[in-house]
Formats: structure tokens, C-alpha cells, sequence
């Protein structure tokens, strides 16, 4: 019974302390892409030999949920695998919020297939086809191709869920090209997707599932996978994901990726920042299998 007092004060104590941390901006709360949550993480564990005196707290939830939480002022740093949207910015300013845009790396979005399946290439034609609505290609065989292991020879089609800022770049630049060119309907997904999580489900479910296709940062890449080769036009050369053709952006489906600050940052956050766009920082994001913003020197 004497116990409980002394517990109670340690969580008035350790709520004082968080708030004093929060009002000095040395506790930085950082939230949002499913694709940066790892480096994220990463940059989170480092800085604090950097810094002792700041701790960066990291979670996901996708890109919406972190710029949601920007806009509602809960966050000191928003991630996102997409820029924000017009009408994001202009709910940001009513709600008193200043979103300033940082682009710190850049992403190959892979496509994944089953290692068995025999398919190593794509355009943007057949990629809208398998995950546009509208499209045609709902079998393998569609394709030319017999799946091992993939008995109903049904494609399944494993997407993002759609507050993901993955699942927007690929609507964005895939199915809307797709659509253009005439060969689904609009520039959005099939019905009877599955719709993933994390980048993480999107590797489990295609590495066990050899009838699946998905798509994802490069970084979730593991060898238990195959990596499609992309191009833009039928009959082109394709390009594979790779940490050096997202740099070059010779890869069609590269991306930036962002980070939002409320307002041009100071103090704590800005430090933190200017160290993930520093050699360290950018060093850190090439290690975890994205592109840095320039060329950096790496040990």
C-alpha cells in the first residue's frame, strides 16, 4: 500500500519531465511514412551521440497519418513518401500551422514478385493492366506465363492501404500513365486488392504467395524476393531498383522523400535536421538502402 504513493509520484514526475522536454523542443516527436519509419528509427538511435541532450521519438502509420498529425499540431516533424496535397496545405494554414517541405533522399518504388515466378519485366502498360481498374490482365497466363506453385493461375494484386503516400506515387505514376495511354479506365486500383499495412506485409504476403505481385520502397528488398525491371513504354529498355538508379532517377518509379517541419525550424529540430542532411546523416539513409540528396562520402 505505501508503495503506490511513490509510483504515483514517479509518473507526475516523469510527466513533468516529458513536458519539460516537449517545451524546450529536446523530445521530438516524429510520425508518419510507413517507407522512412526505418531510417527514421535509425537516425533517431544515432543522434543522440550527436546530441545527448535530445531524444527523437519515431512512429509510423503512413504518410496521411503523419501529415494528419502536422496539421492537428501533434508532431514537430511529419514524414511523408508524397508531397503534400493542396488541400492539406490549406487545412495546415486554418488550423495555424506553417508546413515547410524538406526532401532528405530518394526511393526506388519496387515491384516484388514471388522468387519461383518466372516474369523479370514490366511497363507501365502491363503494370496498369494487372492493378488498374479496368484492366484486362487478371492471370498469369495472360501474360504468357505458368507460375510455379500458383495453381489457380489468378494474379493477386497486393497494394498499400490508401492513406499510404506509396500507394499515391504509384496511382500517380503508374496508373495514371496507364490510363492516358488508353488501357484501364482511370488511374486507380482494382477492386479486390489487398491492401497492406506496412512495406513489411507487402514483402511477407508476396514472398510466401507465389501468385502474388506488389510493390514497395526498396529498402523492405530481401533476397527472398524478385525484383521486376521497369520501363515506361512497351518494347522499351527496362530499368531495375537500385540505390544508384534512384539517385539518377533513371528508374521510373523513383521518388523523393520528405520530411515537414511547422515552419522554417529551429533550435533542437533544426539541428536535427541540418544533421540528417549532413554526411552522417545522408550516410545512414544510403546504408538502409535509399538514395542521399547528393553524393556523400560513406565509410
Amino acid at each position: 500500500m505505501k508503495a503506490r504513493p511513490i509510483a504515483m509520484f514517479f509518473v507526475a514526475a516523469a510527466t513533468v519531465i516529458s513536458s519539460q522536454h516537449l517545451a524546450a523542443n529536446d523530445l521530438i516527436q516524429n510520425k508518419g511514412s510507413d517507407t522512412l519509419v526505418n531510417v527514421a528509427q535509425a537516425w533517431a538511435e544515432a543522434y543522440p551521440a550527436i546530441n545527448p541532450g535530445v531524444t527523437v521519438a519515431v512512429s509510423g502509420g503512413g504518410s496521411g497519418t503523419g501529415i494528419a498529425a502536422m496539421i492537428n499540431g501533434t508532431v514537430d516533424i511529419a514524414n511523408a513518401s508524397r508531397k503534400m496535397k493542396d488541400k492539406e496545405k490549406k487545412k495546415a494554414k486554418e488550423s495555424g500551422q506553417d508546413p515547410v517541405e524538406f526532401v532528405v533522399g530518394y526511393d526506388a518504388l519496387a515491384v516484388f514478385l514471388h522468387q519461383d515466378n518466372p516474369a523479370t519485366e514490366f511497363s507501365f502498360t502491363q503494370l496498369g493492366k494487372i492493378f488498374g481498374r479496368g484492366g484486362d490482365t487478371t492471370k498469369w497466363s495472360d501474360l504468357g506465363l505458368k507460375v510455379p506453385g500458383c495453381g489457380s493461375d489468378k494474379i493477386v494484386v497486393v497494394s498499400r492501404q490508401n492513406n499510404s503516400g506509396t500507394n499515391a506515387y504509384f496511382k500517380s505514376s503508374v496508373l495514371k500513365a496507364a490510363a492516358k495511354a488508353g488501357v484501364i479506365s482511370k488511374g486507380s486500383f482494382r477492386q479486390g486488392t489487398l491492401d497492406m499495412h506496412g512495406s513489411k506485409d507487402v514483402v511477407d504476403l508476396v514472398e510466401k504467395t507465389p501468385c502474388a505481385i506488389g510493390y514497395s520502397g526498396l529498402a523492405y528488398a530481401t533476397d527472398h524476393l524478385k525484383l521486376a525491371c521497369i520501363s515506361v513504354e512497351d518494347g522499351a529498355s527496362c530499368v531495375s531498383p537500385t540505390v544508384a538508379t534512384a539517385s539518377d532517377r533513371s528508374y521510373p518509379i523513383a521518388r523523393p522523400l520528405f520530411m515537414y517541419t511547422n515552419g522554417q525550424p529551429k533550435g533542437s529540430i533544426k539541428e536535427y535536421m541540418d544533421w540528417i542532411l549532413s554526411d552522417a546523416g545522408q550516410c545512414i539513409l544510403k546504408k538502409k538502402g535509399y538514395a542521399p540528396v547528393r553524393d556523400v562520402n560513406c565509410m
